[in-house]
């Protein structure tokens, strides 16, 4: 079978979501979401010596990235709702653990991805 083919005046191929086109190739997350993720992990250096508040520090840490990267890849990546939830639930996992040692690094390289992906076109 083949594949329906794009009309020729809107270049949107039938049965495909004009509102909601497929992120673009590249990136996995947007650079805001990344830098958000490194500044929420940056903050864990001031909490590190409190365990005593670490029940409310982890909580903040993970909404704090977790809104944010759910709002900006919907809006902006133009994202599932799905998608958006389960790339916002990792980051703000990443961001909630206890150390600057995990969001730091990851945030980092998706960063660098974003960087390279961007230099590559």
């Amino acid at each position: 079978m083949s594949q329906p083919s794009p009309s020729p005046q809107s270049g949107i191929v039938p049965g495909s979501d004009a509102r909601n086109p497929p992120p673009p190739s590249g990136n996995p997350v947007h650079p805001v979401c990344a830098a958000l993720l490194v500044t929420v992990d940056t903050l864990w250096n001031l909490a590190d010596w409190a365990v005593v508040t670490w029940w409310v520090t982890i909580p903040l840490s993970f909404v704090s990235v977790f809104v944010p990267t759910v709002w900006l890849q919907r809006r902006l990546r133009g994202d599932r709702w799905s998608v958006a939830l389960a790339k916002g639930v990792v980051l703000g996992l990443v961001a909630a653990v206890p150390t600057s040692l995990t969001g730091t690094p990851v945030g980092m390289a998706l960063l660098a991805w974003a960087g390279v992906d961007r230099w590559r076109r």
